[in-house]
């Protein structure tokens, strides 16, 4: 079960890596108002979840100990987010506050997920 534990450790970065990867490589854009929510960004709100709820129930399938307010607030946020992420996804243009929120709420999911202990 560890190894399918790590697989998906691994895949939930590699959405997380995708999510504010599209979201940086757009920010220069946020002075014009030119960004949109990009496929990288919707694919990588939509594997960080599935990955997110397979992650917890691996850790229960071990009888390992889950942080259920931590992966309350979590949940949360990336619902939050991918609501933002998935009804803004077919406009050619994004409203800045939005888009920049997008990129605030995923940093602070990874801010969680390192320091809440």
């Amino acid at each position: 079960m560890d190894v399918v534990r790590q697989l998906l450790l691994v895949l939930h970065i590699i959405g997380i890596g995708s999510l504010l990867g599209g979201f940086l490589t757009q920010m220069k854009g946020m002075k014009t108002g030119d960004v949109r929510i990009n496929p990288a960004m919707t694919h990588g709100a939509l594997t960080m979840l599935v990955t997110g709820i397979a992650l917890v129930g691996v850790r229960q399938a071990d009888d390992l100990d889950v942080d259920n307010t931590k992966i309350s607030v979590k949940l949360a946020i990336l619902i939050g987010i991918l609501l933002m992420v998935w009804t803004n996804r077919a406009k050619e243009r994004v409203d800045v506050q939005i888009f920049g929120a997008v990129g605030l709420l995923t940093v602070a999911n990874i801010v969680i997920a390192v320091m809440w202990t």
